[in-house]
């Protein structure tokens, strides 16, 4: 049986029935390519008291862990919950064609953890993602996504590459937005939610350039058209 376990937002917001299942499996793995931890490999071991094998992403992607499953129980641990990537639809799929049992359990994620922000969920549009620029890959596509959810007055969440700099990560976003005639007013930032190194920042980008407090993981939103209970919230941000 193949288990896919949301990990949350921190290092001990695994649900219990996310530990029952653990208790079952042989195998444990986690996914380690698609987000930069706010915690250590080492503290989740702590917390876990299980054998972890760190799982790259060739690892999930080539289906070895079906094969895997049809033997023995496995687990994968993936931070947040265990279907913000498509990688994980392809493995539940695999599983139906090849009659292998499987079982989701899900746990917080960015999507959730966003909404402290005072912006309300119900008005993001699509989410964009920045990829992390190469000397012969500069890609400004994420902000064709943006520039729709604008023209609906919808807001942006943009979720930041693993390894992305900030500082690195708005002179992407200045270049692409300028491509696509999109003004950069206030943005928000939003650094390791759900952990004791949560903060929220709401600036303009020429402050935020100035900011050299910024850790990963993190991500940006691009506010469209705010209710007046959303800009109340968010001007408690201002500054901080």
């Amino acid at each position: 049986m193949l288990y896919i376990i949301g990990l949350g937002l921190n290092e001990k917001s695994l649900t219990q029935e996310g530990m029952d299942a653990l208790k079952k499996c042989k195998r444990i793995y986690l996914e380690n390519y698609t987000v930069d931890f706010p915690y250590t490999v080492h503290q989740l071991k702590e917390v876990l008291g299980e054998k972890i094998i760190e799982a790259s992403r060739e690892k999930v992607e080539n289906l070895s862990l079906v094969d895997e499953a049809a033997k023995l129980n496995v687990a994968l641990l993936v931070y947040g919950s265990p279907l913000t990537a498509t990688t994980h639809i392809t493995l539940i799929e695999e599983c139906r064609a090849s009659k292998i049992k499987h079982k989701l359990i899900y746990n917080a994620s960015i999507f959730d953890a966003v909404a402290e922000t005072g912006l309300q969920l119900y008005k993001f549009g699509k989410v964009a993602s920045m990829p992390a620029w190469k000397k012969s890959y500069e890609p400004t596509s994420f902000m064709k996504i943006v520039q729709q959810n604008m023209s609906q007055e919808a807001h942006s969440l943009v979720l930041v590459d693993i390894g992305l700099d900030f500082a690195d990560a708005l002179k992407q976003l200045k270049v692409a937005a300028l491509e696509y005639k999109i003004p950069l007013d206030k943005l928000v930032v939003c650094q390791s939610m759900g952990t004791k190194n949560q903060k929220i920042l709401y600036r303009s980008i020429e402050e935020l350039e100035g900011f050299d407090g910024v850790k990963k993981p993190y991500c940006l939103i691009l506010p469209s058209k705010m209710h007046f209970v959303e800009r109340e919230v968010l001007k408690g941000f201002e500054g901080k």
